[in-house]
């Protein structure tokens, strides 16, 4: 899967595949996968944005960490990002359960939510971030649709109890900002952090067909 660069070394702190799917895409095949596992229990009132962008710099920390045991700092990138899913400002839970995902569904059913999406880049010591918005509004969802939904499965450990990219695309009435954001990783954000610390990207990454 991953390319050797004589020049600079990509970790994607993640173990989400749609995340690696979206960085490929785009001609960043990451060379490591190391996934953090953190607590992403939210603090007390804290904001969904906030939380995002501390999400995504607490995964970083902890790739940036490992890498410096394993294979030392010199043209390591550690890329980490976190979605958050929330309606006014309260934050959905990534779903783990029937019960929590029919809970999302229900939340979301009709209304408009908000999706935010913080991406975390590390080089050479130093932090660079963005943060995403994008608006996404629900059709009102029938009891049939729910359940037929929820039978799927596509729920699990998803943001808002949803994946956009599964069947619940066909829930969304209208997105406002960055469709590859609620998937979970901003294309053109990403690739400007990436650019913006110092990334050679591998040419050869971009033959591969869509």
């Amino acid at each position: 899967m991953a390319r050797r660069r004589k020049n600079s070394v990509l970790i994607l702190a993640s173990g989400s595949p749609r995340r690696l799917q979206l960085l490929e895409q785009i001609g960043y095949a990451p060379d490591h996968l190391s996934p953090a596992d953190i607590d992403e229990t939210p603090q007390d009132k804290e904001r969904p944005d906030a939380y995002a962008a501390r999400m995504a710099r607490e995964k970083a920390a902890v790739g940036q960490s490992r890498v410096r045991e394993l294979m030392g700092l010199d043209n390591t990138f550690v890329l980490a990002a976190d979605t958050v899913v929330a309606v006014g400002r309260r934050i959905l839970p990534k779903a783990e359960s029937f019960e929590a995902a029919d809970k999302c569904l229900r939340q979301l059913s009709g209304r408009s939510h908000r999706v935010m999406t913080a991406v975390v880049v590390i080089s050479g010591g130093k932090a660079r971030e963005r943060l995403v918005e994008t608006r996404v509004k629900m059709k009102r969802l029938s009891e049939r649709e729910i359940a037929d939904y929820l039978a799927s499965g596509e729920w699990e450990g998803k943001a808002g109890g949803y994946a956009i990219q599964g069947r619940a695309g066909a829930f969304v009435t209208q997105l406002v900002g960055s469709y590859a954001a609620v998937v979970g990783l901003p294309l053109y954000e990403t690739e400007q952090l990436l650019v913006g610390s110092g990334f050679k990207r591998d040419p050869a990454a971009g033959d591969a067909a869509p």
